[in-house]
């Protein structure tokens, strides 16, 4: 029989008002003021001990709630994800002889929103309408003309590879000089000289190594002769993967998430996935539906499925029932999952993807629920529209698990009513800010809000006829701190040791609900709100992301009943074969804690190991590019122990061997 683990304390205050400060959804009102009396501990144990009964189990806990979700938002996938360096590479903007690509107010932050052209004309650069290589306009380079962008980030001895395609526009066009400057002398460049086609476009291939590390690299493109046009340009290091930047990459495969949600969130309810399929110069570039910005549509489908083949992880995709329609969906479920003899398996294959790629979890919208939300619509039209998703996409593949729009509340009663036969999960959202005056109760709100949403999909259980002899579990597919300046772009929050705190108690909390919780996407994966955040040219795991890896790699996978001295919070879970169980503890406080251990139902052989994410100051944070403040430290222990010990503001997680 399930059972939920965890206290047999009730907490005394109603879960709505002591999350406050979390909230469902992207853009969702300001939550009330917290209540005035203080929040109790989530678990209390006697006499201050940690008292763990090791024969009380539950359910596994889903290695699904370690997963991710990535959006076309920011810096997210383009400037984190992706290695494309050049900026509106496809000339969304039209270059013109006003150069103000962040605007005309002085630049504040280290990664501003592009608003305008990063080109820089030189000399008279006008854009053709007529025949563009792609999208609305393509520039036209005079004479002895040319564009240039700023800015790029290059490292010492680091191989640059690319390609520009151009297009003589008037006799005697050409040779055309592309160069890579990483200074003011003549000895910081290189320079390939490259020929324009005559009647079609011509793909010239560049190649270049930094001379000198620096983030004000300039690519230049220089006419020698006539006009030309410039069809688009495109520049990677040279160690990209499959278009990805390889430091990132390497990052996400240490993180090992074993889900991806794509491509989002807000973004998916105004995205057409087909611009974002077929030869990728050719894709056109849009104003990004949801967000500032331009879409590149360089990262599709079939580089997400690129993506999560080199993780190693599975795919997650979010179909657009926002602005778009049924028939939509099923075209782009039956190109990732059908047969090459499909009208879109065929153009998959054509696309040089021959075999299926087998996407199991699709999901059917994005908070639809919320007014800010392309498409939306009230709930009783809503379900409707979900349930006319549902069907035509089962129609097409039976295999397919469907996860419909949640929201604790009013929206997933709806949903729940009328559509638990149209869905195998329900999405549920939400996001906390920061509690400055309050550091407990800061880390606490994050394990609350779960508790919260956990709750009352048990009401709903209990109480909804169309819930009978069903078991829809919660994909908890948004999730995370949100709060605080943005000095990595649009969205791009940085987070402190505290937070790393909060997401580890997040964690204990989808433990004790292991029978409820199928999946968890941390959102978003780099940069924005991100677990790991990048610079140009280097790469850095968030406290956030620490946790998020020691948990995914060391944490144990069947949960036991645990009860901790407030303020701490602990959450014991055994390894698959039991021969290890493992405890984890935060403690959100300024003083070190020496718990006495109360094991029941198992026995410790002695030994073990330990690892701790901890520090001095809950502010503390990591920089890409710096020395961490914030590591995992690892440590071997020896005997039984009868106490443990924890730092002040920390995770620990303790893996000890068992009789």
């Amino acid at each position: 029989m399930r059972h939920r683990l965890g206290t047999d304390v009730a907490v005394l205050l109603g879960l709505a008002a002591s999350a406050a400060g979390c909230r469902s959804g992207a853009d969702a009102p300001t939550p009330a003021a917290p209540p005035a009396t203080a929040p109790q501990p989530l678990h209390v144990a006697p006499a201050g001990a940690l008292v763990i009964e090791a024969d009380r189990t539950g359910e596994p806990i889903s290695k699904y709630v370690y997963g991710q979700f990535i959006e076309h938002l920011g810096r997210c996938i383009y400037g984190g994800i992706w290695a494309e360096m050049l900026e509106d590479r496809k000339f969304w903007y039209p270059v013109t002889g006003h150069y103000a690509p962040y605007g005309d107010k002085p630049v504040t932050v280290p990664f501003p929103v592009v608003k305008a052209s990063p080109w820089e004309a030189i000399g008279a650069v006008t854009m053709s309408k007529q025949d563009p290589f792609v999208g609305q306009h393509t520039p036209r380079i005079p004479r002895d003309g040319g564009l240039r962008q700023k800015d790029l980030g290059v490292v010492k001895g680091k191989a640059y590879v690319g390609y520009v395609w151009l297009k003589a526009d008037e006799p005697g066009a050409g040779p055309v000089d592309v160069t890579l400057a990483w200074g003011d002398g003549e000895k910081d460049r290189q320079t390939v000289s490259v020929t324009p086609g005559t009647e079609t476009y011509t793909k010239s291939p560049l190649a270049f190594t930094a001379g000198a590390s620096t983030d004000k690299a300039v690519l230049e493109i220089r006419t020698r002769g006539g006009a030309c046009l410039v069809g688009t340009v495109s520049l990677m290091p040279g160690d990209n993967i499959r278009g990805m930047r390889a430091d990132t990459l390497a990052a996400l495969r240490r993180l090992d998430a074993p889900v991806y949600r794509w491509p989002g969130g807000n973004f998916v309810s105004g995205y057409n996935w087909k611009d974002g399929i077929g030869d990728r110069d050719r894709r056109p570039p849009r104003k990004n539906p949801a967000w500032t910005g331009v879409e590149h549509n360089d990262f599709g489908l079939n580089e997400f499925m690129d993506l999560c083949r080199e993780l190693k992880t599975e795919p997650y995709i979010a179909v657009n029932s926002g602005q778009g329609e049924a028939a939509s969906a099923v075209e782009e479920l039956q190109y990732a999952n059908g047969a090459a003899t499909t009208p879109m398996g065929r153009l998959r294959a054509e696309h040089g993807h021959p075999e299926p790629y087998g996407v199991r979890f699709w999901g059917i919208g994005n908070e639809m629920y919320g007014k800010w939300q392309l498409g939306h619509m009230p709930l009783e039209a809503y379900v409707k529209k979900h349930n006319a998703f549902a069907d035509a996409l089962r129609a097409e593949d039976r295999s397919v698990q469907l996860v419909a729009v949640g929201d604790a509340g009013k929206w997933s009663e709806g949903m729940m009513t009328h559509c638990a036969g149209h869905m195998d999960l329900i999405s549920e959202h939400f996001y906390c800010q920061e509690k400055k005056a309050d550091l407990v109760a800061h880390v606490r709100q994050i394990p609350l809000a779960i508790r919260r949403k956990c709750d009352l999909h048990r009401k709903y259980r209990r109480e909804f006829e169309s819930l009978k002899g069903k078991d829809i579990r919660i994909a908890m597919d948004e999730w995370n701190y949100w709060y605080g300046p943005h000095p990595f772009g649009e969205l791009g929050t940085r987070y402190f040791l505290k937070d790393g705190l909060g997401i580890a108690a997040g964690i204990h909390e989808y433990a004790r609900n292991s029978d409820l919780v199928f999946m968890a996407n941390y959102a978003q994966t780099v940069n924005v709100i991100g677990c790991i955040k990048t610079t140009k040219t280097a790469v850095a795991f968030e406290t956030t992301g620490l946790v998020l890896m020691l948990y995914r790699q060391r944490y144990g996978t069947v949960p036991v009943a645990t009860a901790a001295p407030g303020p701490l919070d602990a959450q014991a879970a055994w390894s698959a074969d039991r021969r290890t169980l493992t405890i984890s503890v935060v403690n959100p406080t300024a003083a070190p804690a020496e718990v006495p251990l109360a094991l029941r139902g198992a026995a410790l052989a002695g030994g073990g190991t330990r690892w701790q994410i901890a520090g001095p100051d809950p502010m503390a944070y990591n920089e890409p590019g710096k020395p961490p403040a914030v590591t995992i430290e690892e440590a071997a222990l020896t005997g039984v122990p009868g106490t443990l010990a924890v730092a002040p503001y920390s995770v620990t997680l303790f893996a000890l061997r068992a009789e």
